[in-house]
């Protein structure tokens, strides 16, 4: 008898796996926040025996080290992977027993190509393969983006892509169910895979690895990658060296004194309330990143890295929530942190500062108007259809960047509205006139606005 149990960490698109049977489990690339997962695993009643990793991680920083230190586990990290720390070396085809009472073992195969080092982890149950953790090797529909290690070994590593994914499909049952790490909206994912559940039969119909010839599908592959996101360049050194273990005691409080001159010493005011209460009323010159989108991702993206940040959140779940966020990408302590809203976080006499939100609707009734079209998403996003005379600048770039928008009323628009809202919060801070657009794309076109593709 076993079991698999995900453990969701949306905000970065990631899953991890308590998996075992009715004594002892392993843990399968765990977040930094362990506490989650040793909960997991005092709901099923096991001891979590092993912890493992497929790889050293680029995109979040991992709670391997402290989980496995915690609990009395052994870490079993892939034996080419350079780190700082005592660890289990695991190399391709070694086998490691879980749950003897249960039959149950995870056996190493080594799926280079996200990593060169990056190793996939076959559950057996008394021999028989029944799941396989793919880490950010076989994804649902796409493969792991092989881009993240050093510039000059890419093409090799999407090479070895390739042959990885075709390795496990050739060496698993159709029915082996596979369990990623990687691709619910993750930026390690080479492509934005759907859905949540899969097996290597399903894979080899829709997967384009296992589908392709290798040159076709490695220039494919290159081409479509887009931008890292910046704080990747922090992720692996972090991870190599053995993460700290993490502190989620509430920060320091900030009363409306110390907000103002932390603003004045130009630190990151970071407000985490919804884009629609922030547009009606903000702290002038913080920034608004809703604690209810892809904050860590988008945060650590812009931030200077190791800039001291202030969080402004409506209630103290929400802080404590956005804290749990920003560990697993490395912000690890805020410099201070207010709650309630602007009557709490301005000073005597100051009035909040607000700007407007409309709907591509509103932008198409102010055709003729001088006004400054800012198309804020990625460059692939860009590549389906765009606002004729729209300017284009990637959210992610926008920080170094705003001296490129002309002179004018700005209508920021994104895909949804998410990402338009953060980029509003920065033009405002600047002093610039803007209209947050918070609508879907789909609605540009139908609006009667011109949408062209390149």
């Amino acid at each position: 008898m076993f079991f698999v149990d995900a453990i969701e960490v949306a905000g970065l698109g990631n899953r991890s796996y308590l998996a075992g049977g009715e004594r002892t489990a392993a843990v399968v690339d765990p977040p930094r926040d362990i506490d989650r997962v040793i909960a997991a695993a005092a709901r099923r009643g096991v001891r979590i025996s092993h912890v493992v990793e497929t790889h050293v991680h680029n995109d979040y920083v991992t709670g391997g080290l402290e989980l496995a230190r915690v609990v009395g586990a052994a870490y079993l990290v892939p034996a080419a992977a350079r780190v700082s720390f005592a660890r289990v070396p695991v190399a391709d085809g070694d086998r490691t027993e879980i749950d003897a009472a249960a039959g149950l073992a995870l056996r190493a195969l080594a799926t280079p190509g996200h990593t060169p080092h990056h190793t996939s982890y076959v559950l057996e149950e008394n021999g028989a393969a029944i799941a396989v953790f793919t880490g950010g090797s076989l994804l649902i529909g796409t493969v792991g983006r092989p881009d993240l290690v050093e510039p000059r070994l890419t093409e090799g590593l999407a090479r070895a892509q390739h042959a990885s994914a075709r390795r496990l499909a050739a060496e698993l049952p159709d029915e082996t169910a596979v369990l990623p790490t990687h691709g619910f909206g993750s930026f390690c994912s080479s492509t934005q895979s759907e859905g949540g559940d899969t097996t290597i039969g399903k894979e080899k119909v829709s997967n384009e690895a296992l589908n392709r010839d290798v040159d076709c599908f490695v220039a494919d592959l290159l081409a479509g990658l887009d931008d890292v996101p910046a704080y990747y360049t922090h992720m692996g050194p972090a991870n190599a060296a053995g993460p700290a273990p993490v502190d989620l005691t509430p920060p320091a409080v900030a009363d409306a004194g110390e907000i103002a001159a932390r603003l004045a010493a130009g630190e990151w005011v970071v407000d985490l309330r919804n884009r629609v209460a922030f547009a009606q009323g903000h702290v002038a010159g913080s920034f608004n990143f809703e604690a209810e989108g892809q904050l860590a991702t988008y945060l650590a993206w812009l931030i200077p890295w190791g800039k001291p940040v202030t969080l402004l959140a409506e209630s103290p779940e929400q802080l404590a929530a956005a804290q749990r966020e920003l560990v697993r990408v490395g912000i690890d302590r805020p410099a201070a942190a207010a709650t309630g809203g602007p009557a709490q976080w301005l000073r005597e006499g100051e009035e909040p500062a607000a700007f407007a939100r409309g709907t591509f609707a509103d932008l198409a009734g102010r055709a003729g108007d001088d006004v400054v079209v800012l198309d804020v998403r990625r460059a692939s996003e860009r590549s389906d259809g765009y606002i004729e005379g729209s300017v284009h600048i990637p959210i992610h770039t926008l920080p170094r960047r705003l001296g490129e928008i002309p002179d004018g009323e700005v209508w920021v628009h994104c895909a949804g509205g998410m990402r338009a809202a953060v980029a509003a919060s920065l033009l405002d801070a600047a002093g610039r006139h803007v209209v947050a657009v918070d609508d879907s794309f789909d609605a540009a076109g139908k609006a009667g606005l011109t949408v062209r593709t390149p």
